[in-house]
């Protein structure tokens, strides 16, 4: 099926580039959310089926888990100023200690010593403690702030990626989150979830599928760009997730069973692949991942994956192409091209199977 490629074409970056006509790029979700389209891929034949979202309960059976990210995301794009009255935007990535990591533009007005104020909320400043090690990296302090998620939630506005032209508003306030968001923490939504309803969550549990839920935090690892050119250099930056005892026992049990584990999205696939131990087994637990899966990887945890289209050159393109195989993946990516499938985080979805 495949064509044949070298060690050397598999950890290429220039592999994992596509043409993609910019109109094709979702500037606003669908609505209702599981209206969006679905290609569904078998990654051992190459097969593909154009379907809508609502369908992928034809795909799952009595017995299998869907593993969903619970994650909320935080309104963590904020607006300061410097004394000079220079603005600059911030992008809160992590919490680290009493601090956070941050992007800030532009960079240039954001030294280390630098105070920077908040128009909403004058009695806070923000403290530059120094740089991180990646462009635009900043680590910050808050002070005279006890009660920072509020701070955040008043004045902070909806991080919707550089690639959506507008300004975020309300709609977006709900609609670039998942129906089942509950944990503060990430900078960017988990996108595979947010084609999910309630009533096809409900549809789905009554097909006697489990629901499962993990916890992975969205920051800079999930969407930190890939710079080298052997893509087996680059670094994943660490994101906080967690697995509880229920969810790995339900795991365990979906093994045992012989059911199929089905993951919703690549924040869930890392953590799953974090926390499955060599025999297969999952284990319970919390920390911080810095998997990075690109194609040669050997997968421990899932038998599928839900996934929306992926930047070019991006390692979420990289895990992709792990499971599905480059070719297969980028044959795919082409035919959603060709297709006019919507791309991007409010775009359509991928069922990899």
């Amino acid at each position: 099926m495949a064509s044949e490629l070298t060690i050397g074409d598999i950890y290429r970056l220039d592999r994992y580039n596509y043409e993609l006509p910019p109109d094709l790029i979702a500037q606003f979700p669908a609505e209702p959310r599981d209206s969006s389209r679905l290609l569904v891929l078998d990654r051992h034949t190459g097969d593909i089926a154009d379907k809508n979202f609502r369908d992928i309960t034809a795909y799952l059976s009595p017995g299998d888990t869907l593993v969903i990210n619970r994650s909320r995301v935080i309104p963590a794009r904020l607006f300061a100023y410097k004394p000079s009255g220079a603005k600059v935007e911030l992008l809160l990535l992590s919490r680290r200690g009493d601090a956070w990591e941050a992007l800030a533009k532009p960079a240039k007005r954001v030294k280390a010593g630098s105070v920077l104020k908040f128009r909403e909320a004058p009695e806070i400043e923000a403290e530059v403690l120094g740089e991180l090690d990646l462009p635009g990296g900043r680590l910050i302090r808050f002070h005279d702030c006890p009660d920072q998620a509020g701070f955040i939630e008043r004045v902070g506005k909806m991080p919707l990626p550089p690639y959506i032209n507008r300004s975020a508003d309300h709609r977006d306030q709900t609609s670039y989150q998942t129906v089942y968001a509950r944990e503060n923490g990430s900078a960017a939504a988990p996108t595979a979830g947010l084609h999910f309803t309630d009533e096809l969550l409900a549809k789905i549990r009554a097909q006697g599928i489990d629901i499962a839920e993990i916890i992975l935090h969205v920051g800079l690892g999930t969407f930190r760009p890939v710079a080298a050119e052997d893509i087996r250099q680059h670094k994943m930056h660490l994101e906080h997730y967690q697995v509880d005892q229920a969810t790995a026992d339900l795991l365990n049990a979906t093994r045992i069973r012989g059911g199929s584990i089905i993951a919703v999205g690549t924040t869930v696939v890392r953590t799953l692949e974090t926390v499955c131990r060599e025999e297969g087994a999952f284990a319970a637990g919390s920390g911080e991942t810095g998997c990075f899966i690109y194609p040669g990887y050997k997968f421990q945890a899932i038998d599928g994956m839900i996934t929306n289209f992926h930047l070019p050159g991006s390692s979420l393109l990289m895990l992709v192409a792990a499971w599905a195989g480059l070719d297969g993946t980028m044959a795919a990516y082409r035919h959603a091209v060709q297709m006019e499938y919507r791309f991007f985080s409010y775009g359509d979805a991928m069922l990899i199977l």
